[in-house]
């Protein structure tokens, strides 16, 4: 491919590429997460086309994409968020660890407590910070308030948040710093104990200190967590994911190991995404 790429990727030691050397071979991992035949609808507007693939377990996901070709609306099915929009309908199947997530038996609210969210705007409740991280497990019935404030500083120290807070842990979340009452965002959806964490821009609207420090988080998390990222910033997925998928008009065009998206993509579509001639 001659076209040069808009940004640099370095492929020395300092790389900032997150896919791990020592990552298993797809095919000998069983997937977390497994998408076959997904289509999507908004009313009449069909949002999603035939996506299938393989999200695996404590790995970092990236999907890309110019705006409005399905990321946020692919990573709200892995949950069933979408079920709250009047009018929307699915075909197709995704399974978490086996288990059909549409089927008609399927606690959604459960579902919730396994796969957790965190939204591109940070949304704190008007609340303390200890109790925007105990509001959660309260609401799935603990009581107990040695256990509670157990899950609250785990769940902050998880989020690298602890040592900035505990001294005060009963005043408002709401005068944390927009980077804080992120992280902030995260450590209330790791209260409950998920496996997977979906993110959407995390970290679209912080400055470049917080940023980094979402990232660097992501980095950490990954070992406890499958996570699946939105992003619209080509470096940040190249630094924070293990592997990429690329949307474009509703339709899954790549998807693969980070790295050779990045450097070898097999789609002359995804090599113009990525290097800037649009999007």
């Amino acid at each position: 491919m001659s076209a040069e790429p808009a940004f640099q990727i370095k492929t020395d030691m300092n790389t900032s590429f997150r896919a791990a050397d020592n990552a298993e071979p797809t095919a000998a991992v069983e997937p977390k997460i497994k998408v076959e035949n997904l289509n999507f609808f908004y009313g009449n507007h069909q949002a999603l086309y035939n996506i299938s693939l393989n999200l695996l377990p404590q790995r970092v996901t990236a999907l890309i994409g110019p705006s409005g070709c399905g990321k946020s609306t692919f990573l709200r099915t892995l949950n069933r968020m979408n079920d709250i929009i009047p009018g929307v309908r699915l075909n197709g199947e995704i399974r978490i660890d086996g288990n059909d997530i549409y089927a008609p038996n399927t606690d959604v609210v459960t579902l919730r407590k396994e796969v957790g969210m965190v939204f591109q705007k940070s949304n704190p409740f008007p609340k303390t910070i200890f109790e925007n991280i105990a509001f959660g497990p309260r609401v799935y019935g603990l009581k107990d308030r040695t256990k509670l404030e157990e899950i609250v500083e785990k769940s902050l120290v998880r989020a690298d948040l602890w040592k900035e807070v505990k001294d005060r842990l009963h005043t408002s979340a709401l005068d944390l710093s927009g980077g804080q009452q992120q992280r902030l965002c995260i450590a209330r959806a790791l209260a409950v104990d998920p496996e997977i964490l979906l993110m959407d821009e995390p970290a679209s609207a912080l400055d470049p200190r917080s940023t980094a420090k979402i990232e660097d988080l992501i980095g950490e998390l990954r070992s406890h967590y499958t996570i699946v990222i939105v992003t619209h910033n080509m470096q940040q997925a190249a630094r924070v994911s293990d592997y990429t998928a690329f949307f474009y008009e509703g339709s899954l065009v790549e998807f693969g190991d980070t790295r050779e998206i990045f450097t070898k993509p097999r789609e002359r579509q995804t090599e113009d995404y990525i290097t800037g001639r649009f999007g």
